[in-house]
């Protein structure tokens, strides 16, 4: 029995070696399979351990700000809050001083006002199980710093903030559908990001976001960094601030008008642009309703009037009409024919807006009269659908503008048929857009040059202060003689400003603002034809201002208005006019039979002075601006390209290096803004119109950064 119970002792002793080393194997095994391999059950071991004992904070980069011309602040970040509620007893360790919701039903009921929820909402987000916090959706996001402090006065237990940022607009509607929004969201890594949705936050997300930056550090048990160790940063970039052409005071002269309109004589909708005639810069631009671009609970449309929405434009369309028979050499002004009624060869019966019409007149009268036969016998006896469309389309209709805003619309120019040609003549059938009308208009500004419309004045890097872009007046194509542009001015003159004619009602006492009316039919849905109703109009206009010295064009649109009057219309156009002649001092006071010349700046730095005088002189542009006592230009304004009237001042900045500062006294804004500007003087404006008094005295050395006060008066005298 002995010797039995020994084998069998020997024989485990055997099975439990064999089993220890079979076990030390696969230990060794393992062991170097974690050493030699990277990955191993599918978890990288090295990030593992990394993530164990290192900790990665994000450095998030701060969204650039949108300024206007002015440099008030449009659309900025502000810090925001979001809500939490920690619902986990065990986040309490004494009775007397809880840290977790207690009273779910009073907590839903102190927090719902603040949070614009019902209770019942509330506790749904409370009563859920099994959560160690929770959130309060969207109403418990962006909580303003207001908000925040109501919150905390309600002295509620387990209620935290995270502190976060959102977008924000002091202005509240302005500018609303060109500056658009941004909203905050979450990244596929799950980090609150703010992103543009609309306008310009969209167009210059990229620009305006910046790149967020990282801390790379070890940590302790506890995650804090542990001391002397290394760690690897990236800073953030921040986003880069962007500044527009937009003057805010045109702005708000244009939304105030188109307020007073809809209140006064109501509306569907209207849009409003206000462009400097020499430049192309987007002074102003709106569309009414507008929307709160924080709250955005007004918003009717996601489209941008003025670039994304086109329409039939009606007779103002009749400008490019009659200037392109004009670049074709087939225009005759003195010519007469028929108005009343044409029937095309298919029966189609076209109308004048008065049917009996006005006998044989001449196409001059006819476009003051805003015919549509006329411009019907000018392209079937003179023209053809060819020329039409090829001038139409070098003024830049049926392309973009290359504005930079986000969705613009090409339009179409669809005609190929007789009646949609003669139809395409005064602006029905085909569909534009009120940038397009504005930057069609500026060849008449320009002495024949056509120039694009730009809304950027420049970017710059908030940290180095660089300027990353500058915007620029571009010529695009020559498209009219200086013959075509006299003779259209005299005919949207006659069109205002002559007895009878279809734009009286835009007359204003100086007889300065000159344009072209339009009146268009709407297009039924169905595509049947035309709505027929009293209402079922857009009307339109098309202006310059003012006349002997162009420094504006305006563009205005009106769908539907009330009764179908175009008082509305009249009113707000000249109300903003009022206000730029006001606000820029550019009031007209030339004297009755004064002969108004132009010029086209040349070139002139590096330039001998007494060369440049001599040259200005010759194109009776005497009013010169000479800065310093040197020999020669270094700097001009206005710069190559700009043509001027010999009302205009021409500023020449030359190589003397005790340069100070000037007296600009009796300048209007505009022209003060623009020397100081050339001497780097930083400017700031008080009042509208003329200045009266300036902050730093005639003759003060001029150093970095200086910025002088200008005190502006509506109308200058010298007293």
């Amino acid at each position: 029995m002995k010797k039995k119970k020994r084998r069998n002792n020997i024989k485990y002793s055997k099975i439990l070696i064999l089993s220890s080393l079979f076990l030390f194997i696969v230990i060794i095994l393992r062991v170097l399979q974690l050493s030699l391999s990277e990955t191993v059950d599918n978890v990288n071991l090295q990030e593992l351990a990394a993530q164990r004992t290192t900790r990665t904070q994000t450095l998030y980069a701060q969204r650039g700000t949108i300024y206007s011309a002015n440099k008030d602040v449009l659309a900025q970040n502000i810090t925001s809050y979001k809500l939490i509620a920690y619902l986990s007893p065990s986040r309490t360790t004494d009775e007397n001083k809880p840290q977790h919701v207690v009273d779910k039903e009073l907590t839903a009921e102190k927090l719902a006002p603040i949070l614009n929820m019902t209770k019942e909402d509330i506790l749904t987000y409370l009563n859920k199980k099994g959560l160690y916090q929770t959130e309060f959706g969207n109403k418990g996001k962006g909580l303003t710093e207001i908000e925040k402090n109501k919150i905390e006065e309600l002295n509620l237990p387990g209620l935290d903030f995270i502190e976060s940022y959102k977008r924000y607009y002091p202005k509240g509607n302005f500018l609303s559908y060109t500056l658009g929004y941004a909203t905050v969201e979450e990244n596929e890594d799950q980090e609150e990001v703010i992103k543009g949705k609309m306008g310009l936050e969209l167009y210059y997300d990229n620009i305006l976001k910046g790149e967020n930056g990282y801390v790379t550090y070890q940590k302790d048990l506890k995650g804090y960094k542990i001391s002397g160790t290394k760690e690897i940063r990236k800073e953030a970039t921040q986003g880069k601030d962007i500044y527009l052409t937009i003057d805010s005071n045109v702005q708000f002269f244009i939304e105030q008008a188109l307020t007073n309109a809809k209140n006064n004589y109501g509306y569907e909708w209207f849009t409003m642009i206000v462009l400097d005639a020499k430049t192309g810069k987007i002074l102003g631009l709106s569309s009414n309703p507008s929307f709160d671009l924080n709250t955005r609970n007004d918003i009717q449309s996601y489209l941008d009037l003025t670039i994304s929405s086109p329409y039939e434009p009606g007779s103002t369309m009749k400008t490019f009409t009659y200037m392109a028979a004009m670049e074709n050499n087939v225009y005759d002004g003195n010519a007469t024919y028929k108005s009343g009624e044409y029937t095309t060869s298919d029966g189609t019966v076209i109308g004048d807006w008065n049917r009996n019409g006005w006998g044989y007149i001449t196409y001059d009268r006819g476009y003051a009269l805003s015919s549509n036969v006329g411009v019907i016998n000018l392209i079937k006896n003179f023209m053809n659908s060819a020329m039409l469309r090829q001038y139409y389309r070098r003024l830049g209709f049926g392309k973009k503008t290359g504005i930079t805003l986000p969705n613009e619309s090409a339009g179409q120019l669809s005609f190929k048929y007789e009646t949609e040609i003669f139809n395409a003549g005064f602006g029905q059938g085909i569909t534009t857009t009120p940038m397009q009308n504005v930057q069609a208009m500026t060849p008449l500004t320009n002495d024949g040059m056509l120039l694009k419309p730009y809304i950027v004045e420049k970017i710059v890097d908030p940290d180095t202060k660089e300027v990353i872009y500058k915007g620029k007046r571009t010529e695009k194509e020559r498209l009219a003689s200086t013959q075509t542009v006299q003779k259209m001015i005299q005919l949207m003159d006659d069109t205002v400003n002559g007895l009878g004619n279809t734009g009286s009602g835009f007359r204003i006492p100086s007889g300065e603002l000159i344009g072209k009316t339009g009146t268009a039919q709407i297009a039924s849905t169905n595509g049947g034809g035309y709505l027929s109703g009293v209402e079922d109009i857009i009307s339109s206009f098309s202006g310059i201002y003012p006349k002997s010295n162009p420094q504006y064009i305006i563009y205005a649109s009106m769908k539907r208005p009330s009764g179908g009057k175009q008082v509305g219309i009249w009113n707000a156009v000249k109300e903003v006019i009022s206000n730029l002649s006001k606000y820029y001092g550019t009031e007209v006071t030339e004297t009755e039979g004064e002969k108004i010349t132009t010029y086209k700046v040349e070139s002139f730095e590096n330039k001998k002075l007494d060369d440049v005088k001599q040259v200005l002189n010759t194109n009776n542009i005497t009013n010169q601006i000479i800065i310093g006592s040197g020999n020669k230009v270094v700097n001009q304004y206005p710069i190559k390209g700009i043509t001027i009237t010999n009302k205009d001042k021409i500023f020449l900045v030359t190589n003397d290096n005790n340069i100070t500062v000037p007296n600009v006294v009796g300048y209007s804004s505009k022209d003060a803004e623009s020397l100081l500007n050339l001497l780097n003087i930083k400017v700031k404006l008080t009042g509208t119109g003329y200045v009266t008094s300036q902050s730093i005295s005639e003759g003060t050395t001029i150093t970095d950064g200086m910025e002088m006060e200008l005190i502006l008066n509506p109308k200058f005298t010298d007293e």
